[in-house]
């Protein structure tokens, strides 16, 4: 029987990190839709979208490449 990257014990192991990737495209989204600054192009702007997404994949990958360790 082959064995799958995400059971039922490796999905409670990542589970500390599926709660902050959460949060993260929640922010992602609030920044989206209500972008305090006028212009969507700004640099400020610019700069507050990639401090989330940068991380977020960041988290991401990592996450997977700790499911499939474990």
């Amino acid at each position: 029987m082959a064995e799958r990257v995400f059971d039922r014990e490796t999905l409670l192991d990542i589970t500390v990190n599926v709660v902050p990737l959460g949060i993260l495209a929640f922010f992602f989204a609030v920044f989206l839709a209500f972008s305090p600054w006028s212009d969507g192009s700004s640099l400020v702007g610019l700069i507050s979208l990639a401090l989330v997404v940068i991380p977020f994949v960041g988290l991401a990958v990592l996450t997977y490449l700790t499911a499939r360790e474990i």
